[in-house]
Formats: C-alpha cells, structure tokens, sequence
C-alpha cells in the first residue's frame, strides 16, 4: 500500500485539500525544529498570499490524520518521513494559495451567511439533531482553535470551493457512451488460482548455503555504538506556598480540566509541584551535561557503560538517532528524557555492520530464500500450465463483479479483473500484488445491455484530476511562490 500511495502522492494531495478543512479533532503533530530566512512570520508567500507556520503545522496535523485513518491507525512519524509529509503538507498549502490568489483577483469572497450556512451542517457541532453554539465553542476550545481562526480556515475552503466551480467539468455524449461500453463489457472465463502453498522446496543447508553465498552482504550486523551514560533521576523537592503560586500565575494554562478550562490553584497543587520538579530536574541534568562535557562530574555522580543497535536499545528510538547522529569529535549528547528519566550520553566507539556467518544469518535469510524460490517456481508452474489447465467457469462478468471470483478476496478479486479487462490475451494468467497468480481462459464475450446510471462519475473524476493538475501548474507560473524555511 505504501508503494502505491508514494506512487500517487499528487492526486493524494489534490484530493486531501479541497475537504481538509472539515475534518476537526486532529491535534498537533510536531516534526523538529527549522531555521528560518528573513521572513520569520511566515513560512512560505505564493503571490499576495501568505503561509504561517501556525497553517503548516494544522495542515501537516490533519494530513497525519487523513493518512492514519487510511492506515487503520497504523501509521507513525516514520512512515510520515517515508511519505515525505512534510514537504507535502507544505505543498497542499501553496496549492490552496494558488487558488486563493484567482478568488482575490476575481473579487470572489465568502459572506457571513454562507459561512453559517456551512456550520450549520457540520454534525460534530450538533446536539439533538442542529448546531449548537455552545456545542461549537467547546468542540475548538478542546481542539487549541479560536472561532476566529476555526472560521478563517472555513471562509478559505469555501473560497476555494466556489473558485472551482466557477471552472466546471464538462462531459460530452460521446465520452458518456465510450465509459457505457466499457463498463458493459462482460467475458465468461475459466480460471484457476496458483499460490506459494502450491510449490515445496528444499530448504536444507545444502539448498540455503549457496542462496546466502550470492546474497550475504544483504546480511549484516547491525552498527552499534558504545557509550557512556549518566542518569538524571527526577527530583522531589519542597516548595512554599509563595513559590507555587507564583509559578501558577505565569503558567496557569498549563492546568486545564477535561474540557478546557483552567483548574484553581487549590485544585492545581499537585500538578504545579510536579511541573517545578520537571523544571528543577531538567536544570539539574543540564549542568550535569556541562560538567560531564568539561570532564569536571562530581565523585558521587555514576558513569555506566552501554552498547546501543537497532536490535539492542534499553532506552529509546530517539535515543538512538541522536547517538548515531554524534562524532567522536563532538561525542557528548545533551539531556534526553527517556520515561520521565534524563540521561547524558557520551559516544565513545562505532562498531561498523560486517557480514554476518551463514549460522547467524540463517533466521533472517531462510524466510527471504522461501519467499524467492517459491516465486520463481510459481511463475514456471503458471508458465506451464496455461494451456493445459482447467479451473473454475463463471457467468458472464463485468469489471466489477468482484463476488463472483469465489476463489478470491474482494480485494484481490478487484485487482484481477480490472487487470483481465486490459488484457489483449485470450489465455494467459496475471499475477497479483498478494502473490498469488490467476491462470485465465476467456470462453466468450459480449456487451450487456445494463444502463450505467453512474457513468459520469469516472469520466469526470479523470478530467477533474487532469484539470486540477493543468490548473495548478498555470497558476504557478502566474504567482511567485517564494519559501522561507529551510528542509522542505
């Protein structure tokens, strides 16, 4: 799935901006610190149009968002970097001040009206069944959003909206009736599915022995790192009852309840007592590093040693990129917490990956020979097999008669037939993303006569993707996009 979403990032983000908006809820997603050119108020300028780094750090939030829900949850801030979604939170953004830039040189504009037209049909602002101005309140305040800003947001969406329908899709007669035919088209075939549990090899020392000698440097140990360590422990200290009301008084929105609002000192003490102890700790683990950095640590201050790999890691990811990231020549890493512990880490040896033995390498390398071997088998058992092969017939079928290819999932069964209708062979088989292959033998074909009450939609999805491509790049060369901030 990650191969064909990277494959199709640009129609992703087409479709993702023009519904972003409505989606509430998301939170923030942080990615690291940046540095900025002479315009630190904003990120990027398209035209007239100004991007702060408030809008990238939303957009970037509610993209993780649309790609998490798409995931099943599954995803992280690595796949988040393998998708490169940064840049294209970034991208969606220029792209909509593209837009905006032709609604300002139109004079387009959203009224009042329009604007509470639009809120009055967002359901996660109802109660009973209708807006709730109360309801609308408490939504943002829990989501860190003013009405002010929530509504800015909202007027842009809309803005872009009515700018493209100003520019509609048109679809003529004769492309309604070519998606007609061709959506008619129905085949009745014969096929049969071949899968790895099909094909057994031999997997002994003999047959794996010669696969790791042509592919052993893909066996590495993993690079370690030896290290240095000293360990912070959190802090418990007494504070009168002037110093915590001080510190409540400059930081009381740190203390809010379930809903939003900020907690009374009273109620707060607790939480106030454990912010000061964070702070007086991490101090503590700062000047620790700088006593450990200029080799002056007191005797009652422990070094313990520890060696840290992918494999091999007692404290965290971030842990790790942050020591593979230091040089000998610059060794000392500031605190990092780890479990509401700090730790101070001094890089003192890199061990290089070397390849592993054939014993050591066994594990990970007999899954990969089975998976290729099988492969490899499968395919000349298909090869073989088509002319002679006889499997299941079917009715006749369309390209969306996913439920009656029995001997596969809906989703493989999906792919299957929407290969077997590009297809200019008769008989031959296809092979699918999920390993298995389909031997096929078209006995006939003929046109149904169904009429497609949908047969717009797919002409126009492919033309409004088109447009809104050939869009974009002309607005582009009309408006100067100039970035800001370095990275992306």
């Amino acid at each position: 799935m990650i191969t064909w979403m990277q494959r199709h990032k640009k129609w992703l983000i087409i479709t993702i901006w023009i519904s972003t908006i409505a989606f509430v809820g998301a939170g923030f997603v942080g990615w690291g610190q940046y540095s900025y050119g002479d315009k630190a108020g904003a990120v990027a300028k398209v035209g007239n149009v100004e991007i702060t780094m408030g809008e990238l750090q939303k957009s970037y939030s509610r993209m993780y968002a649309q790609y998490n829900q798409m995931f099943q949850g599954n995803f992280d801030e690595e796949k988040a970097k393998q998708f490169g979604l940064q840049r294209q939170a970034l991208q969606q953004l220029t792209q909509q001040a593209l837009i905006l830039n032709l609604a300002n040189e139109y004079d387009l504009e959203i009224s009042d009206a329009e604007l509470l037209a639009e809120l009055k049909t967002q359901e996660f602002f109802f109660q009973d069944g209708v807006f709730n101005k109360e309801i609308y309140k408490q939504v943002l305040s829990r989501n860190n959003l003013t009405m002010k800003e929530y509504e800015n947001d909202l007027k842009k969406s809309l803005l872009i909206e009515k700018t493209l329908k100003l520019l509609p899709i048109e679809v003529s007669q004769n492309e309604k009736n070519i998606i007609d035919t061709i959506m008619n088209i129905a085949d009745k075939i014969n096929y049969k599915v071949l899968s790895q549990n099909d094909i057994t090899i031999d997997t002994s020392d003999s047959a794996l022995q010669p696969f790791w000698e042509q592919n052993k440097n893909n066996y590495l140990t993993d690079v370690s790192y030896n290290v240095n360590v000293v360990k912070q422990e959190t802090l418990k200290k007494s504070y009168d009852d002037a110093k915590i009301a001080s510190y409540y008084a400059d930081n009381k929105t740190h203390f809010k309840d379930a809903e939003g609002k900020i907690i009374p000192l009273e109620s707060a003490k607790d939480a106030v007592v454990n912010e000061l102890n964070a702070k007086a700790t991490k101090d503590t683990a700062l000047r620790t590093y700088i006593a450990f950095k200029k080799a002056k640590l007191g005797s009652d201050v422990a070094v313990s040693q520890a060696t840290l790999s992918a494999t091999q890691n007692p404290y965290n990811d971030e842990v790790l990129q942050k020591v593979s990231k230091a040089s000998l020549t610059a060794p000392f890493l500031k605190p990092i917490l780890v479990d509401n512990v700090y730790y101070i880490f001094e890089l003192t040896k890199i061990n290089p990956a070397t390849t592993k033995t054939y014993e050591a390498a066994k594990v990970e390398l007999l899954p990969d020979y089975i998976a290729q071997v099988k492969s490899t088998k499968l395919q000349e058992l298909a090869q073989n097999s088509i002319a002679t092969f006889n499997g299941v017939t079917t009715d006749f079928i369309t390209n969306s008669d996913t439920s009656k290819i029995t001997q596969l999932s809906q989703l493989e069964a999906k792919e299957f037939l929407s290969k077997l209708f590009t297809s200019t062979k008769k008989r031959s088989y296809i092979a699918l993303n999920s390993g298995k292959i389909v031997l096929y033998n078209i006995l006939e074909q003929k046109l149904l006569d169904n009429s497609n009450n949908d047969q717009n939609n797919p002409i126009v999805r492919l033309k409004s993707a088109m447009f809104n491509e050939g869009l974009i790049k002309t607005l582009q060369n009309k408006y100067q996009t100039e970035i800001f901030i370095e990275g992306l």
